[in-house]
């Protein structure tokens, strides 16, 4: 290896995994997951998880893979979605479930890299999210405390990466991947291409390199659709 960067997902991983600990994964439905990383971790058979990631994969991709291994203890998690593993675990009671709306789980996850312990959202109010959680009124308005989200581990999946860690995210697959990248005390970044430092515009990296540790650099991204939806094209039209 080369400072920042490792040959494979196994090696990047080597001494940062233990059970019971926390992970954040990027990722949203199927897109920007880190494909390697997230195998890897299954293969090394670490238990009792608690993972943070808006979903858990899908039948056979992504977290569904140490969801369907035991290995996962519990989801804080945004979207359940058509997971039918993870909804046959929670409804047993072999899977706790910290269910959070999209945007506070997002900011959540930025507060923790920010360094901001709490903050306050209308989102919730009123409802079993909010409950058991300290709830004030500011100019007439309420509002329920929420607190931030830190892992052990963040991994990423970006599409760049320079030597120093620099990272460069492609269109969908930015998603949460940024904000987790900030959050880990360490973090681990897949990346389709590894450039020198100096390739990248400065204004154009999306998460600094001081705040990646490793990197390794993939192959053969599946880059799925979970849901494909088109409409049929028009009909030919029969003019001559």
């Amino acid at each position: 290896m080369a400072g920042k960067i490792y040959p494979d997902a196994k090696s990047a991983l080597d001494g940062l995994l233990f059970d019971g600990m926390t992970i954040m994964s990027g990722g949203f439905g199927l897109s920007g997951n880190p494909e390697h990383l997230i195998p890897a971790i299954r293969e090394a058979g670490v238990k009792g998880l608690t993972i943070i990631s808006n979903n858990c994969g899908a039948d056979g991709f992504g977290l569904w893979q140490l969801l369907n291994n035991g290995q996962i203890k519990k989801m804080i998690s945004s979207y359940v979605g058509e997971n039918k593993l993870f909804e046959q675990l929670y409804i047993s009671g072999q899977l706790e479930l910290e269910l959070n709306p999209q945007g506070t789980l997002a900011e959540r996850i930025r507060a923790g890299g920010a360094g901001i312990p709490a903050f306050y959202t209308a989102t919730g109010v009123g409802t079993v999210v909010s409950e058991g959680k300290v709830v004030e009124e500011f100019e007439g308005k309420r509002y329920v405390r929420e607190t931030w989200l830190r892992s052990d581990l963040s991994i990423v999946k970006a599409w760049k990466a320079d030597t120093e860690g620099n990272l460069i995210y492609r269109k969908t697959a930015r998603n949460f991947n940024p904000v987790m990248a900030t959050a880990g005390k360490v973090t681990v970044a897949e990346v389709e291409e590894i450039v020198p430092v100096g390739s990248f515009d400065p204004d154009h990296v999306h998460t600094p390199g001081i705040y990646v540790d490793r990197v390794i650099q993939g192959t053969h991204y599946a880059k799925l659709i979970e849901k494909r939806t088109t409409r049929p094209r028009p009909a030919a039209s029969q003019e001559v």
